[in-house]
Order: C-alpha cells, then structure tokens, then sequence
C-alpha cells in the first residue's frame, strides 16, 4: 500500500515554467505540488469524485451487511476499516480538488496523514478476522503504531522525509509477510489471491506516482490505488461473508 495523494514536485526553472509534456507549473515548493495542465486536472478529478462516491457507497454496504448478531470484533474491525478508507479517499479528494493557496497546503498535511489511516484501517479486519491470535495482534500493533508515528510526522513536518515517507507506507503495507504461513493456512487461494493482487498494484502504482514526465501520471496513479483499494475490499467482504 501507498499514498494516493502524495506528491513530488517537478524541478522549474523559475516562477513559472513548462516541461516536456506541455505542463505549466509554479513555485512548487510554495504550494508542495506541481500545477498540471486542464485536462490532466479534469481527468484526476474525475476519478477522485468517481473513487469517492464508490468508497462511501461500498462502506456503508459492509456495515449494513453485518447482523446485529455478529461475533465480537466484526463490527469494530470494519468500523475501522470503513472510516480509514473514507477519510482517506475523501482527504485525497479534498486536497486534489483544492485550488492552490495556503489551505491547499492544510489539505495536503491531512492526506498524506490520512494514508497511513488507510493502511492500518485495511489491516485490521485482516489481522484480526484472518490471520487471528497473537500473530493477528501483534502484525496489528505493528501497523497501527507505525501508522500513528507516520501520521503524527507528515502533520507536524509537512514536505519532509518524502522518499522516507514513501518507503514507510510500503513498508507497513507489507508487513503481513512476517505472517505469511498464517496468511496462507487460513484464508483460500483466491482470497490470498486478493490480498497479493492488492498490494502489488498498490506497489506498482508507485511507479505511476514516480514517473512524473507521464502525461496523466496522477490520474492514472490515484486510479491504480482505487483499484488495488477494491481487490482488498473484495477480501474483506470474502471474509466477513455470513
């Protein structure tokens, strides 16, 4: 897993200038992020507003799927889960869709934070409905203290530790592998199946968030994060399944 709103600003020339790809910028690093043109800003709002509206509608499915009767821990667990992704789709759109100014600047602290939100939010059910036992909680107070640790710094010390950052949301992403012989007994081939595919998009899609010379590079990343997003949410419906 990684950020979907993280950044890294373009080298300019100046106040102003255009690269290769035709691309106007500012001062990046007085707002944090590169201006990209119309139609890449049309495109990459397109899919935060698309990846929005599917993440809220899939939240509240899951906690409406759930009966009153449910054993201990679904509920919490994928109240976690639910409000981890929202925020952190919804504080990905909020900053995106911002226009440039010192509030931008707020937003952006928030998304990168809410990142790690999302990463320990999707590892709870995981940890604690299929993994299961000590190695559930303990892969759990991995990620959560992590996430924490990188939260507090990416709001505290905005635009620093970038790459760090990078190496830390895939770092806890793949914690899991220190519980692959539990992942592997107790969840099904196409349910482990899911959770690979998710986090190799996720890791792939850092190439796209990387590869900034791309033409709709942020648009094309953010819609690999919504798509790895959706595989591991198909693993959790799969195991939360009654």
């Amino acid at each position: 897993m990684a950020s979907h709103g993280a950044d890294t600003p373009r080298n300019v020339s100046g106040p102003a200038s255009v690269n290769e790809a035709g691309r106007q910028y500012t001062d990046a690093s007085a707002q944090g992020a590169p201006r990209y043109s119309k139609h890449e800003r049309v495109a990459d709002g397109a899919v935060h507003v698309m990846g929005l509206a599917l993440v809220l509608g899939a939240c509240f499915y899951l906690l409406g799927r759930v009966p009153q009767a449910s054993p201990a821990g679904i509920v919490p667990a994928l109240g976690l889960y639910a409000v981890g992704m929202a925020t952190s789709f919804g504080c990905s759109a909020a900053y995106n869709l911002a226009p440039a100014g010192p509030f931008k600047a707020l937003l952006r602290r928030f998304d990168h934070a809410a990142i790690f939100l999302m990463i320990a939010g999707t590892y709870t059910p995981i940890a604690l409905l299929a993994i299961g036992g000590t190695w559930g909680w303990a892969v759990l107070a991995i990620v959560w203290t992590g996430a924490g640790l990188g939260a507090t710094i990416k709001l505290l010390a905005p635009g620093r530790f970038e790459r760090a950052s990078l190496i830390a949301y895939l770092a806890l992403g793949w914690v899991c592998l220190a519980a692959l012989p539990r992942l592997i007994e107790m969840l099904t081939p196409p349910q482990f199946g899911l959770l690979v595919l998710g986090g190799v998009l996720y890791s792939l899609g850092v190439l796209l968030h990387l590869s900034t010379r791309l033409p709709y590079h942020n648009a094309l990343w953010h819609l690999s994060v919504l798509i790895a997003a959706g595989f591991h949410y198909a693993l959790v419906l799969s195991i939360t399944a009654v």
